[in-house]
């Protein structure tokens, strides 16, 4: 059981001889490896422990235990798959032959308690871009784009920044799995589902903006932004529903057009479609790093076009 602040986290037996690690409040992320080897990262980088590492059987054995501990399944049929846990705890778990190796696990590990703007700012997160503008931006509505590699803390700060909402905002957040945690009176969380065993069931993230624009939502968030519900969201967000908000993965502000390209072909949108879209859906683009002082919003853009109608970015002014 860990303890930050007061607050103490019970963490599930499924979890093994992984409990420990699991329970200390340093750690943001752990992952198991096919070699068996368990690697912790404090928020400092990654290091390999070498006091604990799992065999195979025990290792395969972890991952289907944590797995079917949040309701779903992972087998040879279906190799892939993750889940929330106890405190929102995220696993995912890939199996061979999707794996060559061996089972492979990545937790994610959440503060015990979500972390406020005060907190980031204590850690240095506005020490390039100011916590004042990004405030603004919630106030006025603007529709968001948070971006950065994994790890780098986008969801964490989409969280804080919208416990700055009104609350009168009815909040409407869509992800695979569920790790917005903000800190606002009126949050309602959608979400996915996969098949079942007899591979049906299933409900996408595309389905869940469909449905969630019949709930009246003051603010549309979509956690991860990463295939064809781009579409819908680029649609909401272009059919006067803004204080929307999405993550992407991108290793930097100029790689973010490319990005959105990319996604957009996966439903089937041309770039000069997923641009015009894109340009008029999101009125800013947040960029987090991680470097060696730790994460940083590191710069805030405007999608815009360039003279060949491509997507493009500009500093936001």
């Amino acid at each position: 059981m860990g303890v930050r602040n007061g607050v103490r986290r019970t963490v599930p037996r499924q979890f093994g001889p992984l409990r420990p690690l699991i329970a200390d409040p340093s750690v943001t992320d752990l992952f198991v490896n096919a070699t068996g080897e368990v690697v912790v990262d404090r928020g400092a980088g990654q290091e390999v422990l070498d006091d604990l590492v799992l065999g195979e059987p025990a290792a395969r054995a972890l991952a289907t235990a944590l797995i079917g501990a949040g309701g779903r399944h992972v087998d040879e049929a279906n190799p892939c798959a993750d889940v929330r846990l106890a405190d929102g705890i995220r696993v995912h778990a890939v199996l061979p032959p999707i794996s060559t190796g061996g089972a492979l696990l990545s937790i994610r590990v959440p503060a015990l308690e979500p972390l406020s703007l005060d907190d980031l700012e204590a850690s240095g997160a506005f020490a390039t871009v100011p916590r004042a503008l990004l405030v603004d931006l919630i106030h006025r509505r603007v529709n968001l784009l948070i971006t950065g590699a994994a790890g780098s803390g986008k969801t964490t700060l989409l969280s804080a920044l919208l416990a700055e909402a009104s609350p009168t905002d009815r909040i409407i957040t869509l992800e695979d799995v569920a790790e917005l945690r903000i800190d606002h009176p009126h949050v309602v969380s959608l979400e996915t589902r996969q098949a079942n065993l007899e591979g049906a069931g299933e409900i996408g993230l595309a389905r869940l903006v469909r449905e969630a624009l019949r709930m009246n939502p003051g603010r549309l968030i979509v956690g991860e932004c990463r295939g064809p519900e781009i579409r819908e969201l680029l649609t909401a967000l272009n059919t006067g529903h803004d204080g929307g908000a999405g993550t992407l993965h991108a290793n930097g502000l100029d790689a973010v057009p490319a990005r959105l390209e990319a996604v957009g072909a996966l439903a089937e949108l041309s770039p000069a479609a997923v641009a015009r879209q894109a340009v008029s859906a999101f009125g800013a683009v947040v960029h987090l790093s991680v470097g060696p002082l730790g994460r940083r919003v590191s710069g805030v853009a405007r999608l815009t076009l360039d003279d060949e109608g491509r997507l493009t970015t500009e500093a936001y002014r």
